[in-house]
C-alpha cells in the first residue's frame, strides 16, 4: 500500500531536512586552498561534478546519471556513522586483525544508518535509494566501479593541491598511496589512474627534493 500524497510529501521533506546534517560531517581532506577541511556534503557534490566531467574516461560503458545518483547517495550514511578516513582504516601490516575488525564494525554501522535514513522516505523510494547505496558498496556494476574510482580520485587530487594534506599528516608514503588509492581508481578507469599516479609521483618527488 502506497502512502497518500500528503504523507509521501511529508516523508520526503523529512528526509531532505535530515540530509542537512551531512553539511556538518567534516572529512579529513582539506580544501585545495588549505583554509579548512571539506564536509561530506561538499564532497558528494564535488564527486557528482567529477562524474559529469570525467564520464568519457570510464573503463566500461556507463550511464553518467546513474553514477551521479550513486555518488550523491553514497555518503549519506555518514550522518549517523561518521566519516571513516582511508588512512585510519587502512591495513599497514602491523595489526591486520584490528583493521579488519574496524572495517567490519564500520560496515555494520553504515548498514544500520542506511536503513534508518532511507527508511524515512516512502517505502518504494526508500527501497530504491537503499539499493543504489548497496550497489555502490558492492562495486558490482560499471557505474559503481566508476563511482568508487572517483571517490578515491577526488581526495587524491585535493591532497596533491594542498601540499600533501592527509598524506603529510599521517606520514603516508608514495607506495601506500598507490596501494590505498590505486586499485579502486584503476578498477573504474585505468586512464584516470595513469593521470593520478603521475600527480602522486610529482608530489612526492617535489617533497623529497624540498627535504634534501
Amino acid at each position: 500500500m502506497t502512502d497518500a500524497p500528503a504523507e509521501t510529501l511529508r516523508r520526503q521533506l523529512e528526509f531532505l531536512a535530515e540530509l542537512d546534517a551531512l553539511k556538518s560531517v567534516l572529512r579529513q581532506s582539506p580544501l585545495a586552498n588549505r583554509s579548512r577541511r571539506e564536509n561530506s556534503a561538499e564532497h558528494s557534490w564535488h564527486l557528482a561534478m567529477f562524474a559529469l566531467v570525467l564520464a568519457e574516461h570510464a573503463a566500461e560503458p556507463i550511464d553518467p546519471g546513474r553514477v551521479v545518483a550513486l555518488l550523491l547517495l553514497h555518503d549519506i550514511v555518514e550522518i549517523d556513522a561518521g566519516d571513516a578516513p582511508i588512512h585510519a582504516t587502512a591495513n599497514d601490516g602491523t595489526a591486520p586483525d584490528r583493521a579488519s575488525l574496524a572495517r567490519a564494525s564500520l560496515a555494520r554501522a553504515e548498514q544500520a544508518a542506511a536503513e534508518r535514513l532511507f527508511g524515512l522516505l516512502p517505502a518504494d523510494q526508500g527501497a530504491r535509494f537503499l539499493a543504489l547505496w548497496q550497489e555502490f558498496e558492492a562495486a558490482a556494476t560499471p557505474e559503481a566501479r566508476f563511482a568508487r574510482a572517483l571517490d578515491r580520485l577526488q581526495p587524491l587530487l585535493l591532497n596533491t593541491l594542498a601540499g600533501g594534506g592527509t598524506w603529510t599528516e599521517n606520514g603516508v608514503t608514495e607506495a601506500q598511496v598507490a596501494e590505498r588509492y590505486g586499485p579502486a581508481i584503476r578498477g573504474g578507469s585505468p586512464r584516470l589512474w595513469q593521470a593520478a599516479a603521475a600527480l602522486v609521483r610529482r608530489h612526492f618527488a617535489a617533497t623529497s627534493g624540498s627535504e634534501a
